[in-house]
């Protein structure tokens, strides 16, 4: 019937009534359009079918002024060029002062896990008014600020959305809280070090345990007025700012009254969001402008309801729904999912790598498929060779999954070809599989395909 590889999502298999089942198929020799095959291959599993939306109609992480373009962004680059040269030195200068003030600060300091003592905060004003100065490397001269944090004691945590790496070096001068961040920028140079000083929540995105830890961590310094505020950027990575992508959990699971903080870059020729352009050419950009707009506003605070007990989800959904209102922004429900689908694609040489982000909160929540799995299937969806529009056809399909063209395919492709285009997308192709994996009967099936495949091979 099928070349089958028993290791796909997709191939549906004999579930295991008693007694022994016997299975028998008709295979039409026909040459049906396969677009018309509305026949569910599996619902003996269960299934009713997949519902897949349309593509995602923004992209949270583009940058729109990626490359230079127009005659005054170049004329304004080639002026400002002695200018950028003298900005890199004088941030050079102020990072070496901050991290020597620093390791000054940490040295002979031993136990980290209280709170700093104050002659060392003192010291590390020095640092503080470094990351002041940095900002004004980068074209930060004045930045504008509405609304005041409120006591640390009224909301011992803070979050904001998170456009760029300004926002942690401001926040750092004007704060100095303790942060919440990947566990990957402690090997930062002069960073690692600097973060350190802030008695930093590391945090590995990937690691249950990790996360469990950070909230843990999280709670018990938010409980300690003697501890800095916590800052949690809870979108989980920058965004271009046009959106408000879907929070994670971490810094309303304690409990503790949340002060929302909101930061815009106004812009006309350069947009200084860290989408999708490298580190290095943002720098640049950023030291070859006359000047960059910034403006900080601290948002009322947000408690949690006291007159019922109140989810993290809902608290979270509360806070964001306030950022976004402020910012005036859509929500998505995009997530860092989908920015390592894109940097996948990316990676691919893809035309359109906007085109494989599938909205990752949504996934995770329908399917419990995680990030790194979603990579793994977009693995897979890429050997088959999509076109420009990132989408797949037929015989590419059979020949990934290692299929014969029989009607069984043809019904598994149209299983998925959800638009009857004769085509798939990479979100098509994910949804799909997550729903047939999750049946409840799959992993049943796949059990007694791989008995009955081996008791064949046994008697060969």
């Amino acid at each position: 019937m099928a070349d089958s590889d028993l290791s796909s999502p997709l191939l549906p298999s004999d579930p295991p009534p008693p007694p022994p089942p016997h299975l028998i198929l008709t295979v039409h020799d026909d040459t049906r359009n396969r677009n018309n095959i509305s026949k569910n291959p599996y619902e003996f599993l269960g299934s009713k079918g997949v519902e897949v939306g349309g593509p995602p109609t923004v992209d949270p992480f583009l940058n729109k002024t990626a490359r230079i373009q127009g005659l005054y962004e170049w004329v304004k680059v080639l002026l400002c060029l002695p200018i950028a040269v003298v900005r890199l030195l004088f941030f050079g200068f102020c990072l070496v002062v901050g991290f020597v003030a620093t390791k000054v600060a940490l040295q002979g300091w031993k136990d980290r896990q209280s709170p700093m003592p104050s002659w060392r905060s003192k010291i590390m004003w020095i640092t503080r008014l470094s990351a002041r100065c940095i900002l004004f490397s980068f074209g930060y001269h004045w930045i504008r600020r509405k609304g005041k944090p409120a006591p640390r004691e009224t909301a011992p945590i803070v979050v904001s959305n998170h456009v760029s790496y300004i926002e942690p070096i401001f926040y750092f001068y004007e704060l100095f809280p303790t942060i919440v961040a990947a566990d990957s920028h402690d090997s930062i140079p002069f960073v690692g070090t600097i973060i350190r000083a802030m008695q930093v929540i590391y945090v590995n995105r990937f690691s249950p345990s990790s996360r469990k830890h950070a909230v843990s961590e999280i709670k018990r310094k938010a409980s300690c007025d003697r501890f800095p505020r916590v800052l949690l950027f809870p979108e989980g990575t920058t965004t271009n700012g046009r959106t408000l992508i879907s929070f994670q959990l971490g810094a309303f699971i304690p409990g503790y009254p949340i002060q929302p903080v909101i930061v815009r870059y106004p812009h006309v020729h350069f947009d200084q969001s860290w989408g999708n352009i490298s580190l290095a050419k943002l720098m640049f950009r950023m030291f070859t402008q006359f000047h960059n707009f910034m403006e900080v506003e601290y948002l009322p605070v947000v408690s949690p309801l006291t007159n019922q007990k109140e989810s993290a989800v809902h608290f979270a959904k509360r806070t964001r729904h306030a950022i976004a209102s402020a910012l005036n922004v859509v929500q998505t429900s995009h997530a860092y999912g989908d920015l390592m689908l894109l940097t996948k694609a990316v990676e691919s040489r893809q035309e359109n790598p906007s085109n494989y982000m599938v909205e990752m909160a949504k996934v995770e929540s329908l399917f419990h498929i995680s990030s790194l799995e979603a990579v793994d299937f977009l693995d897979k969806f890429l050997s088959m060779n999509p076109d420009r529009s990132g989408r797949v056809k037929f015989h590419d399909f059979l020949r990934v999954l290692r299929l014969k063209a029989c009607t069984l395919s043809e019904e598994i492709f149209a299983f998925i070809n959800v638009e009857k285009s004769g085509t798939i997308t990479f979100k098509q192709f994910l949804f799909g599989s997550a729903h047939v994996m999750k049946l409840p009967l799959f992993r049943q099936a796949c059990e007694l395909a791989f008995a009955e495949s081996k008791a064949e091979g046994n008697n060969m």
